[in-house]
């Protein structure tokens, strides 16, 4: 079974790449970054990836389209949603999707996976950009699963599962973000093996 990941190197999406890869007897991963605009967090990423247990991954250059084809179309328009949230990584959703299936299509890919929470929107983002250009491959969406969820039931699961190694560091930073915004997250947390340098990261939601 050949599956894409849409990958960004932190704690979530590189304990679903080696679980995955596990679980779905052995799969060939192909990991996917798209660079939206979030800079430093691309360093490093290729190598991270591999060693996580990716065939290859793809990291694709979709600034361009991001700010044409949807943050200037979302400005025009006004779009905030529930008359209070403005739209910040969540508009990048079905363009990342969409490339997503572009590259299972070209790899002969089975599926696509998505690190998105079963209580947020971004898995309702992903999945129907997915249905509405590819309904033919199948959606991997760990967090709805229910032996994902008993391996995992806590972050400390998740960074044990790494084989955490290192001190405990007073204060981890993860700022990811896109040409349109960024949002801030931190936490009190070891470095882990399968994602070097990385600190552990909320779930999307």
């Amino acid at each position: 079974m050949k599956i894409v990941l849409a990958y960004s190197g932190g704690l979530d999406t590189s304990v679903l790449l080696s679980w995955i890869k596990e679980t779905y007897g052995n799969a060939e991963m192909i990991a996917f970054c798209a660079n939206i605009g979030q800079d430093d967090e691309l360093k490093g990423l290729e190598k991270k990836a591999k060693k996580t247990g990716a065939s290859k991954i793809y990291i694709d250059d979709l600034q361009e389209e991001f700010a044409r084809d949807f943050i200037y179309p979302m400005l025009r328009a006004g779009a905030i949603y529930e008359g209070q949230y403005f739209l910040g990584t969540s508009i990048a959703r079905p363009l990342i999707a969409k490339r997503m299936v572009e590259i299972a299509r070209a790899e002969k890919a089975d599926a696509i996976a998505h690190g998105a929470t079963g209580k947020g929107n971004d898995q309702v983002r992903f999945e129907l950009t997915a249905a509405a250009l590819a309904p033919e491959l199948e959606i991997i969406a760990p967090w709805r699963d229910a032996r994902y969820r008993k391996d995992f039931p806590g972050r400390q699961e998740m960074i044990d599962y790494c084989t955490c190694t290192s001190p405990t560091r007073p204060a981890s930073w993860r700022i990811p973000g896109t040409i349109r915004s960024t949002s801030r997250t931190a936490t009190t947390s070891p470095p882990c093996r399968c994602c070097p340098r990385m600190p552990p990261t909320s779930p999307s939601t």
